[in-house]
């Protein structure tokens, strides 16, 4: 099975993040990438110097072009950038995505700390998609965030996503890589309980688009029929071998190797 995953996302033009790194990720791992572009962002390894966002209507159509025609299997949510995309995005799915698992990344910020949303959206994404939810994605910061809970340790972790849960999703996957620590941790919070992973700490600054690349990674997996547990942890070990094979490219936090499943590796 293929897997065809709409992305709901922002445009990156260095190609490290946003729907570039998303349509990289779903299509190394075997499956389909469609779009629905949400925003131009003028960026690169270095920062965020603008972001021009997409009309509500033409995101819109965007959604219902793909899942008309083409369909999904998983749909995966990055960049919304206003609250206007949000309550766009939360109205306009259900009653055309059905039961489609969605993958949610909460992206407030970037890898160089610029803001890419503004004012009220973690409130209005908390509200109107976290219960749409089939798997929610943030990092500690944006833990925090969403949810008020200050996210420094595993213990922590735990009851962020405990919350997030309370607040509609399915599951949440609490990433750690923003802790300190020879290793990093990320928790899958679950109705079955808490489900950790555990990696050796990367020292690189190759990290732009992890978030992304992680969520497309999971939304891949759910897409050809993976459970939720083989999903995260497939999509884990994708991301993991994709920093420490980075090809080093730009001046800032420079993009992952996206295509290691499908050509050689230089290490």
């Amino acid at each position: 099975m293929q897997g065809r995953v709409l992305i709901i996302a922002g445009s990156d033009p260095s190609g490290g993040a946003g729907i570039q790194a998303d349509i990289k990720t779903v299509t190394a791992l075997g499956g389909y990438a469609a779009t629905a572009i949400t925003a131009l962002t003028v960026q690169n390894t270095t920062g965020v110097s603008a972001v021009h966002p997409v009309d509500l209507d033409i995101i819109q159509a965007q959604i219902k072009a793909v899942l008309d025609d083409i369909g999904a299997d998983a749909i995966k949510i990055g960049m919304l950038g206003s609250v206007g995309v949000v309550d766009l995005v939360a109205e306009a799915l259900p009653p055309i995505a059905g039961d489609v698992p969605i993958i949610l990344d909460p992206v407030l910020v970037a890898t160089s700390g610029d803001a890419l949303a503004g004012d009220g959206v973690a409130t209005a994404i908390l509200a109107k998609l976290i219960p749409l939810a089939a798997i929610v994605t943030p990092n500690t910061d944006e833990a925090e965030a969403l949810t008020g809970v200050s996210v420094k340790n595993r213990e922590a972790m735990i009851v962020a996503g405990d919350a997030l849960r309370r607040a509609g999703a399915e599951a949440a996957l609490i990433k750690g890589g923003h802790l300190q620590g020879e290793k990093s941790f990320d928790v899958l919070v679950r109705e079955e309980g808490p489900l950790w992973f555990e990696n050796r700490r990367i020292e690189t600054t190759s990290t732009h688009g992890t978030g992304c690349t992680l969520a497309s990674a999971i939304a891949a997996g759910l897409a050809q029929g993976q459970s939720r547990a083989d999903a995260v942890a497939a999509a884990i070990r994708y991301v993991h071998v994709a920093i420490a094979t980075a090809p080093g490219f730009g001046a800032g936090h420079g993009p992952l190797n996206h295509a290691h499943t499908v050509s050689p590796t230089r290490r």
